[in-house]
């Protein structure tokens, strides 16, 4: 038996394109021999849909389009992804399904079971969960099938609680009491650089613990803030990883069965880089965000710092110089190195840019308001000024030319309000977002890692906003790297204050940053959409009120 796995880029609720794409892998997958394709979770509609489940027409949408693929499964068998009606007269009004076609009809129906309603995810908000399991037979083959958070049973909580499993039910140990000879599991599983390690010890400690092997197939490509690694993967009986496909490109794959059953102690292929997945991960949500939104040309502002120049070269890999602009926007602070870095920056992506002072319109602001601030000091009052004159000119030229406004802001910023609303907060997308200042370093280098593309000038000088004399970012910020270690245990891992504080770190340091933290929500609340690259960025998969004390 001859089985085809098919890692591809859907786009939610673009039923052509995605019918299009599993059309064209059962063709090559029939043109190469293979008797089953495998396809990923929610194919049909893309992942995730949210509240597109609630139109009854998006639901009948997906029917009509999982019919017309059916239709195309003619001595092939295929397995897709596709909410379908829950027909009982309790629960959910759908089931996230797997459905095997053939021969221009569905054979069978495997429903997932673990809904998950932690971090981004809302299952349970549209999907009744399955509580009965069954397998199929195929080429006299005993066939399990999970949908992705099925084999997550196991994991713990990301806090104090870790030792708790998540779920009260394992699929997988239902499943296993059946003797199934293959698993397999249909995913959309979005991409953390902390977690790729442990997507593959789930499905590998699957696969070893009931002596099984195990097919994971994942989506790549992005959908707004998530983004899809891909790395599916095909795995022995023993829990060997005998092929893992690509990270964030689409493939399609075809295998013997047999080469299921091998045994072996051969090592696991390599994971990259985790820098070279996060930057990949960027340039994968840019890339999709653009296209799938039917734009293909960006603006930034410049400044000179290591942030902007990140992501003008994050931008240009995914869009191309050609479709990028920069604006260098230098003000009465902004020192004549940091101009220079700046040009020299948009010279060496090759990107088209313009250089428009803020003087005059700051001059005129600070004569506007003169009377009614009636003498008082200059403060972060003028300050905030010079970032919203900065926006105003930016997104003119958005308007103007039809073109994106990317953010430039980084998640160390984010966490403790060093932002302005409406300045230098403003954009269309957050690219860097999810991204702490530490690994903006390591970002960079990365860029550099054949030539310098950065300008070490801009590696090397001390961060600063630039909007009074001499302004550091350390005057408010403890230095980054400590900012970093706190902000990590606390959003991330969740630690309470007092084991921050035991790991190391200055009682005072840590209650300020937390402070800032929790003050600042309601900038969070309305930044743009951040490309999603670790397990808790900001935006809908961290829920926090705004008016609390806690």
């Amino acid at each position: 038996m001859k089985i085809t796995i098919a890692q591809l880029n859907y786009h939610v609720g673009n039923f052509e394109r995605n019918s299009f794409l599993i059309k064209q892998a059962i063709k090559k997958a029939s043109d190469e021999g293979a008797d089953l394709v495998i396809f990923s979770e929610l194919c049909i509609t893309g992942y995730p849909p949210l509240d597109l489940l609630d139109h009854a027409d998006f639901v009948k949408k997906c029917d009509e389009t999982v019919k017309e693929i059916a239709s195309c499964c003619r001595g092939i068998t295929a397995i897709v992804g596709s909410p379908i009606i829950n027909t009982r007269p309790e629960g959910k009004k759908l089931f996230n399904a797997a459905l095997v076609l053939s021969e221009g009809g569905i054979i069978f129906e495997a429903r997932k079971a673990l809904l998950p309603t932690y971090d981004i995810f809302d299952e349970y908000r549209y999907f009744e969960p399955e509580r009965n399991f069954g397998i199929f037979e195929f080429k006299g083959k005993k066939i399990a099938i999970t949908i992705c958070e099925d084999l997550w049973d196991e994991q713990p909580f990301p806090n104090e609680f870790e030792k708790t499993r998540l779920y009260t039910v394992s699929p997988a140990e239902e499943l296993a009491k059946f003797n199934p000879e293959l698993l397999i599991n249909l995913s959309a599983s979005p991409f953390s650089y902390t977690r790729t390690g442990a997507k593959r010890k789930i499905f590998t400690g699957k696969a070893s613990k009931y002596n099984i092997p195990v097919i994971m197939v994942n989506q790549t490509g992005a959908n707004t803030e998530l983004i899809f690694d891909g790395g599916s993967m095909v795995i022995s009986k023993n829990g060997r990883i005998i092929r893992q496909l690509p990270f964030f490109e689409e493939a399609v794959y075809t295998f013997d069965y047999e080469d299921l059953l091998s045994v072996t102690d051969e090592a696991d292929p390599p994971l990259p880089d985790q820098i070279e997945l996060i930057y990949k991960a960027l340039i994968t949500g840019i890339k999709d965000y653009f296209g799938k939104s039917g734009f293909s040309k960006a603006v930034l502002g410049l400044s000179g710092g290591i942030d902007s120049a990140t992501v003008l070269c994050l931008a240009v890999e995914a869009l191309g110089a050609e479709n990028v602009k920069a604006l260098i926007l230098p003000s009465r602070y902004t020192p004549a190195r940091s101009l220079d870095d700046a040009v020299k920056m948009a010279q060496n992506a090759g990107v088209s840019y313009e250089v428009i002072s803020i003087e005059k319109p700051f001059m005129a602001f600070e004569e506007v308001l003169k009377p009614i601030f009636r003498g008082l000091p200059p403060d972060v009052t003028e300050e905030n000024i010079q970032a919203r004159i900065r926006a105003v000119l930016l997104m003119a030229y958005s308007n103007k030319f039809g073109h994106i406004l990317l953010n430039t802001s980084n998640k160390s910023e984010a966490a403790v309000g060093y932002g302005t609303l409406y300045g230098d907060m403003a954009g269309g997308l957050s690219v860097i977002g999810d991204v702490y200042k530490t690994d903006i370093y390591r970002l960079a280098k990365y860029i550099n890692r054949n030539s310098e593309v950065i300008p070490e000038s801009i590696l090397t000088k001390p961060p600063s906003a630039e909007l009074r004399p001499d302004q550091l970012d350390t005057d408010s910020l403890p230095e980054y790297p400590v900012l970093d270690g706190i902000l990590y245990r606390y959003i991330e891992k969740q630690m309470p204050v007092s084991s921050i504080i035991a790991e190391g770190f200055d009682a005072e340091t840590v209650l300020k940053t937390i402070r800032m933290i929790n003050s600042n929500e309601y900038k969070r609340y309305q930044a743009p959409p951040i490309l999603r690259i670790s397990q808790k960025a900001f935006g809908y998969g961290r829920r926090m009120p705004i008016v609390a004390k806690y």
